[in-house]
């Protein structure tokens, strides 16, 4: 695993400061919404908040390669991958609900190093470095550890990203843990950061929905693998767990698994 510069570390928290003060001056404000492809949709601010991190990379690492949501991937041969999401969970967004964020990772090989989560409404920041300690708003977090999966808060963005096999086994897990709220997008990964709830399981998510979130859960002690217990990568499928401790993640993992 490489080190993470200080002028990666830098340029991270730069991004995320200019990305959050063009998301702040877009929310709750009248905005064109138009849809993708795929049919998510998509607003100005996300794109004017990408653009400007995109010009930034450019700027300090024109050697790095860029995977951005709106605006697709650059240089993917490149051992350094800045991976942005400029706003995970602009449907609440648009609705004007504070629960989306925005997601900032460097991946090195394809691993994820260095994630940050940014709520800008709130001005809540976690900041997750491969090897260091989790740090919310300036100080280290950690999550709920030694809670069984009987006594679990389930978290997932909505019901409706698991089919198939998937939405089997998510229901299977659903039935075996304590409590299931959906919501938050990647806020959800925050709060398990913080000890607040216990797991994470979602399907169906890009790259740019999920590197941010790794080194953060991982820094503050939880687990954060693919459905089938790996690291993920930028090469994942999209299936994530995160959970408070290895422990916890590998029962929901056997859980999800289970036929």
């Amino acid at each position: 695993m490489t080190t993470v510069t200080a002028a990666q570390r830098e340029l991270a928290t730069a991004l995320a400061d200019q990305a959050g003060a063009i998301v702040r001056r877009y929310f709750r404000k009248p905005l064109a919404i138009e849809q993708k492809a795929d049919l998510s949709p998509v607003t100005q601010a996300d794109r004017e908040a990408e653009q400007a991190m995109r010009g930034m990379i450019e700027s300090a690492f024109p050697d790095h390669g860029i995977f951005g949501e709106e605006f697709g991937r650059v240089r993917a041969e490149s051992d350094f991958t800045w991976v942005l999401d400029p706003i995970d969970g602009t449907k609440s967004f648009i609705a004007g609900l504070p629960l989306f964020g925005i997601l900032i990772a460097l991946c090195f090989k394809g691993k994820p190093v260095l994630g940050i989560i940014d709520q800008p409404v709130s001005r809540e920041r976690w900041v997750g470095i491969a090897g260091e300690a989790t740090i919310f708003n300036g100080k280290a977090v950690h999550t709920r550890t030694g809670t069984g999966l009987a006594e679990a808060t389930l978290y997932a963005t909505s019901p409706d990203m698991f089919e198939g096999e998937a939405a089997a086994g998510f229901g299977r897990l659903r039935n075996a843990v304590k409590l299931t709220r959906y919501g938050a997008d990647c806020y959800a990964y925050g709060l398990l950061a913080c000890g607040f709830i216990d797991l994470v399981v979602e399907s169906a998510l890009k790259p740019y929905d999920f590197s941010a979130l790794a080194p953060v859960v991982e820094g503050a002690g939880g687990s954060f693998t693919d459905w089938q217990g790996a690291p993920v990568s930028l090469a994942s499928d999209g299936r994530v767990i995160a959970a408070g401790d290895a422990r916890l993640g590998a029962a929901a993992q056997a859980v999800l698994a289970k036929r």
